[in-house]
């Protein structure tokens, strides 16, 4: 966990990998309350939040959860995502139990094997309109 200057909770994510795309539109579906906003690394206010981090070399390895001034990685930031959906997946948070290194070691074989498993695009996702909104754009401050 690193200290972020920044507000409310914002998920960093690789706007050109297919399982990261699709991890994204599944926060989505199951956030109606919008509390999280997105940004791509490769956006400018991505790359900003990936420094302010610290984390602007690991930033494509991981999706990376910015919340209460602090970023969260790999296991343990998909783990307090899950903890903010609808329905029965904050139940998933159980496994914050299971030590961090076992965690860890399922999410980065995940993340190792992502672009072959699940493909990788030539460009980041474009927001559709409806979502257009929970997405930091390029003249927005990181810091919203």
């Amino acid at each position: 966990m690193t200290k972020v200057l920044q507000n409310g909770p914002v998920i960093l994510f690789d706007g050109e990998c297919h399982l990261c795309n699709g991890a994204v539109n599944f926060i989505i579906r199951r956030d109606p309350r919008k509390r999280f906003r997105f940004a791509p690394y490769q956006s400018a206010p991505g790359r900003a939040l990936a420094d302010q981090a610290g984390l602007a070399e690991a930033a494509s390895e991981t999706l990376i959860l910015l919340e209460g001034g602090r970023a969260y990685t790999r296991s343990t930031g998909a783990l307090r995502m899950a903890r903010r959906l609808r329905r029965l997946w904050p139940l998933l948070y159980v496994f914050i139990v299971v030590p961090r290194p076992i965690r860890d070691r399922v999410y980065d074989w995940i993340a190792r094997n992502r672009y072959r498993w699940f493909g990788k695009s030539d460009a980041c996702m474009v927001p559709g309109p409806e979502v257009k909104d929970r997405f930091l754009g390029e003249s927005e401050s990181p810091h919203a």
